[in-house]
């Protein structure tokens, strides 16, 4: 079971390199702070190689007395993390209080973020490819027709958008084109209002508003007029959250085509539906689709067109192949006649390539035309694509997991060289406390949390594949006892960061065991991650 970061304190990787609570005065602090220095200052020692572990060591105990002293610095790190001081946010001095800095570096940060969105631009696009292979049968070449648009929309201040976009489209040797322009105007948190003007094939101007009446639904009102011949189209629509999940919306347009419309569309986590009834003056016409998700990578669709001058039904699926990338493959059938229809949707921008196949309804052909395709699909995607992703993703998970080893072999000699500089330290102190009969941590390994069960369980050697996940700290403790034969490792900071640890199976959960004698009795104590350890305590005699 991996190790749940939302559900997990933070770090607090300061507080546990000079092990103090993160409730810890300045006093506390600055006495930690010389106990650590004493062990790691260059100065005390001779040998280059040890000389450098110490100088590394040193920097980050300055670095952690220099930020946890400080008020301020204290008071970001505590609620951001080393991200809140290395940030570049600035903070005035007459801000004292944490609640204060908190809601200054969300003023700041919220600053920053409306400064990207005032230049952010969102391209959209699509190019859509009408392909016929009847007609390149007949010699009259494959290409049917084509169309184009794009459209780009940016964010010019925290309440206006403005919106540029055109489209092009050639049918055989008939073609036409538009260009539009859009400006959006956030009058409210509740209430908006766009203009639009377009010239080309289709000249219009127009005015929408649209308002969000309760906390569950929205109208909206517009007003269209074409530059051609002066008609006017006045549009009012309606949109209601049914569920969480779902919504409807209803639309009335009065004009040349006039018509009504009742739409519902839903979106869960699996699946997605949606359909719409439209009316209209001597016309009806209804489409819906349904969209199922096999999983976070694939798909599947049915979707189907009825009315006074269409009849279609279409099926297919797609598949991710990349963060921002989807494919997709229909089978569409219907009384313009058989097509295939390829889409790359990348972002914002799709391509659409619909192949028509036969302009007849043959159902041998249709059938043929719907299964020959998908068996082809299964046999490579069985035989081929499937194979060679397993065989990526593998190598991809062997890269990562070399990269992670790679991580936590640094870190174990991080750890390994912080422990050399505490061995004769912890070695006195050991001998003081036998002496005195106090507390002598004999044994402690910290890591994996199933790692240390499968220890404990077999008191035989260990294999490397559990060894790896466990990290010997018997010597860090032991130089963490103080001298009134006591050990302290504080609540809600992770151990990973004491002096001398290192996380040596990141991601998992981890725990700390320790085996001590205290008073001529002997004690076995296992404490989690955060947990706060003290010792020695007559509960943990063995």
């Amino acid at each position: 079971m991996k190790e749940s970061a939302a559900d997990a304190p933070p770090n607090r990787e300061l507080y546990a390199l000079l092990n103090l609570s993160p409730e810890a005065s300045t006093e506390e602090i600055r006495k930690a702070y010389r106990q650590w220095a004493q062990v790691y200052h260059p100065d005390k020692y001779q040998a280059p190689q040890m000389k450098d572990i110490a100088t590394e060591n040193f920097q980050r105990i300055c670095q952690a007395y220099e930020i946890l002293c400080d008020e301020t610095k204290r008071q970001i790190y505590d609620i951001y993390g080393m991200e809140g001081l290395s940030s570049g946010l600035e903070l005035g001095p007459q801000l004292k209080k944490a609640e204060e800095i908190k809601e200054e570096l969300e003023r700041l940060r919220r600053q920053k973020e409306l400064e990207k969105v005032a230049v952010h631009v969102r391209p959209s696009g699509s190019i859509l490819a009408n392909l016929s292979l009847p007609q390149f049968l007949e010699g009259d070449g494959i290409m049917k027709g084509m169309a184009m648009a794009s459209e780009i929309q940016s964010q010019v201040s925290k309440s206006n958008t403005i919106a540029i976009g055109g489209n092009l489209a050639v049918n055989g040797n008939v073609g036409g084109g538009a260009a539009s322009v859009l400006f959006q105007h956030q009058m409210s948190s509740v209430s908006s209002i766009e203009f639009m003007a377009s010239a080309g094939l289709r000249a219009v101007i127009g005015v929408q508003t649209s308002r969000h009446l309760t906390p569950h639904s929205t109208a909206a009102m517009g007003l269209t007029m074409s530059l051609r011949d002066g008609s006017i189209n006045l549009s009012n629509s309606w949109t209601r959250q049914l569920s969480n999940t779902a919504n409807g919306n209803i639309q009335l347009v009065l004009g040349p085509d006039s018509h009504v419309a009742v739409g519902w569309q839903q979106k869960e986590q699996k699946m997605s539906a949606a359909g719409e009834i439209k009316i209209g003056v001597g016309s009806f016409g209804a489409t819906a689709h349904y969209t199922h998700r096999f999983s976070s990578k694939s798909h599947g669709r049915i979707a189907g067109r009825v009315g006074s001058n269409a009849l279609e039904f279409e099926v297919g699926g797609g598949r991710k192949v990349s963060e921002f990338s989807t494919v997709r493959m229909l089978y569409t059938i219907g009384i313009q006649g058989i097509f295939w229809k390829l889409e790359l949707h990348r972002g914002g921008q799709r391509l659409i390539v619909p192949i028509l196949i036969s302009r007849h309804l043959n159902p041998l052909f249709a059938t043929c035309a719907f299964f020959i395709p998908t068996s082809l699909y299964l046999l490579l995607k069985t035989y081929i694509l499937k194979p060679y992703f397993l065989k990526w993703e593998n190598q991809r998970e062997l890269e990562s997991a070399e990269k992670t080893r790679a991580q936590v072999r640094e870190a174990r000699a991080a750890a390994e060289k912080a422990q050399q500089l505490l061995e004769n330290v912890a070695n006195r102190k050991r001998t003081r406390q036998l002496e005195t009969g106090g507390l002598v941590v004999t044994k402690a390994v910290y890591g994996s949390r199933k790692a240390l069960k499968d220890r404990t369980k077999n008191t035989a050697e260990t294999d490397d594949g559990v060894s790896s996940q466990i990290l010997d700290v018997t010597l860090p403790l032991n130089f963490l006892v103080n001298d009134s034969g006591q050990l302290k490792l504080h609540e809600g900071v992770k151990k990973s960061g004491i002096m001398g640890f290192c996380d040596p199976c990141p991601g998992e959960p981890k725990q700390l065991y320790v085996e001590y004698t205290s008073g001529g009795n002997k004690f076995e104590v296992t404490v989690d991650d955060y947990e706060q350890l003290i010792i020695p305590q007559e509960e943990h005699t063995i």
